[in-house]
């Protein structure tokens, strides 16, 4: 891994190996971290980082629900991600603010001061080379999803991703691209770290936020785009077995960005081909990126 240069941690833009915190953090020990994954594009405009304060303003909510009191506010967060970019040369790259509970008592509930950092460093196709063209093979993953009540869903934050691992590594344990979770109801959850849409008859199908899931912001933005053009969008509770029986599948976060699967558990999906619907959402996606989708609703934030 090739280090960038500089990163944003309390306030100040510093040399990447500063950036240091203690062994004993809390956040270490037990979770207590919430975080957001940004992209920035190269466009014809330049540099653009994509739904930059909508990152970050579900970074205060994630924060809000866990009680961690981020002690800057969004106007800092946002230029500061910025002067990442601009200190470290970035024209496109991957972007992690984190804020998280550092070192002090050492308690569940002990009170801590509050870090924050923010880095980013050039990303490929998070999932691999190539895939965005030719999809992915998936499994549905022996692990579940949290049951509501347990942990919220709807928080990114960095405890919830120890269910993401145990999917992610079982699947490539198995020789898969990536795994699918269920809900503890036995209904369709999502990815390790992605949303799933699911296209039947050209109609979009998504699970609900309550089939413990994040509500991605990626997952909203295919949401409103594929709206905009006409197609249908049906938020709804999805058995598994429909993974084999839809015409298109796909998964979507900000490192994923928009990546198809053809097949689940060794079934294809469709005739085990990239389709129509999720080329038209890939045009539609990376299109605010060269100028071929409007960006109606000022989700580019320039340098």
């Amino acid at each position: 891994m090739q280090y960038p240069e500089w990163i944003w941690h309390n306030g100040t833009i510093k040399p990447w190996a500063e950036a240091t915190t203690h062994v004993m953090a809390h956040a270490l020990h037990y979770g207590s971290s919430v975080f957001e994954g940004i992209r920035a594009y190269r466009t014809p405009g330049g540099t653009a980082i994509f739904r930059l304060a909508d990152h970050n303003r579900r970074l205060y909510a994630s924060a809000k629900i866990h009680e961690i009191d981020i002690p800057y506010d969004l106007d800092t967060l946002n230029e500061a991600t910025r002067e990442v970019l601009r200190r470290n040369r970035l024209d496109s790259a991957y972007i992690r603010p984190v804020a998280f509970r550092g070192l002090g008592g050492f308690g569940l509930s002990a009170e801590t001061p509050v870090d924050m950092a923010i880095g980013a460093w050039p990303w490929g196709a998070y999932l691999g080379e190539g895939v965005l063209e030719t999809g992915i093979d998936a499994c549905v993953s022996s692990w579940q999803r949290f049951a509501p009540n347990t942990i919220p869903a709807g928080a990114k934050a960095g405890g919830n991703y120890l269910s993401g691992q145990l999917v992610a590594r079982e699947a490539r344990r198995l020789g898969f691209g990536e795994g699918i979770a269920l809900a503890s109801t036995g209904l369709l959850s999502e990815g390790a770290g992605e949303n799933l849409f699911l296209v039947f008859d050209g109609v979009l199908h998504t699970p609900p936020v309550s089939a413990a899931l994040l509500n991605g912001i990626t997952r909203h933005t295919l949401i409103t785009l594929a709206r905009d053009a006409g197609l249908e969008i049906v938020e709804r509770d999805l058995p598994r077995e429909y993974l084999y029986l839809c015409d298109e599948l796909f998964m979507c976060g900000t490192a994923a960005e928009i990546t198809p699967i053809r097949s689940v558990d060794g079934r294809a999906v469709g005739d085990g081909r990239v389709g129509p619907v999720t080329r038209q959402l890939q045009g539609l996606y990376f299109g605010l990126f060269d100028g071929s989708t409007p960006d109606c609703y000022g989700w580019l934030d320039r340098l």
